[in-house]
């Protein structure tokens, strides 16, 4: 007869690695006007916020039952690396940014052109 050995985990340990992230609610803020611009304007429909492993994801959709047209993930920090925001269409990452704000320029600069050319 085999008996199974437990195995015994520090928490501390599994915390660092399964540490849920989240978005703060100044960054919530950002990401919410940003969205409701773009409601206005009648291009964004949906939105979702997902959590997994060490990243917080806000993606964003033109209709609900089709794929995000963007996502823009929140990536926790490391010991040898910091945090950075990523704005992502797809599998294409379009800007990869330290801060929330610089990584939202990439839909400003989009903004100001449809409304100069509108």
């Amino acid at each position: 007869m085999s008996r199974k050995s437990a195995t015994v985990l520090a928490l501390a340990d599994y915390r660092l690695k399964h540490r849920t992230l989240y978005f703060t609610r100044h960054e919530l803020n950002q990401l919410l006007s940003l969205y409701s611009r773009h409601v206005a304007r009648g291009v964004w429909r949906d939105y979702a916020i997902d959590h997994r492993d060490g990243m917080a994801l806000f993606s964003v959709f033109r209709h609900t039952h089709e794929a995000p047209v963007y996502s823009i993930i929140k990536t926790a920090g490391g010991s040898n690396r910091p945090a950075e925001f990523i704005v992502q269409s797809g599998r294409q990452r379009l800007r990869v940014s330290p801060s929330l704000p610089e990584a939202l320029e990439f839909f400003q600069t989009r903004l100001s052109l449809v409304l100069a050319e509108g």
